[in-house]
């Protein structure tokens, strides 16, 4: 049997550390390998492309989450910081400068990873199906 949630959960808790590196490392990257590469690429692509990869991920993992335990405790946490993800990414900049934006993706980020893993440690709490013994 594919153990989907629990490695959902992982990816989901994965691509948010993804996202905080990107933001916070991504300045100092560039600035030191800016004679080496020959291309570079835009950071609003880059940020499309973790949000369009991370949300539908996440919301997998939750919802599989929840059906396999019916506990809601990890739900809350996860839908706000998706939706703290969704609009640093889409809105941040204009409504907060660069620095709110950051630190609303920071922010967004820990609660997924923080809902991702406590419904990690939900699915390993019971007997289910969804994980290795």
């Amino acid at each position: 049997m594919i153990k989907t949630q629990l490695a959902a959960d992982k990816l989901a808790m994965t691509l948010s550390m993804v996202c905080v590196v990107h933001c916070f490392f991504t300045p100092s990257f560039l600035i030191l390998t800016s004679g080496l590469l020959p291309f570079s690429f835009d950071n609003e692509f880059i940020h499309n492309l973790i949000l369009l990869v991370a949300v539908p991920i996440s919301l997998f993992a939750l919802t599989e989450g929840y059906r396999n335990h019916k506990s809601i405790s990890f739900l809350p946490f996860g839908i706000a910081g998706t939706l703290m993800l969704i609009f640093a990414v889409l809105l941040g900049e204009i409504f907060l400068g660069e620095f709110g934006e950051k630190g609303l993706t920071l922010l967004g980020s820990i609660f997924v990873a923080c809902s991702h893993l406590k419904n990690y440690q939900a699915c390993k709490k019971t007997n289910c199906s969804c994980h290795e013994r």
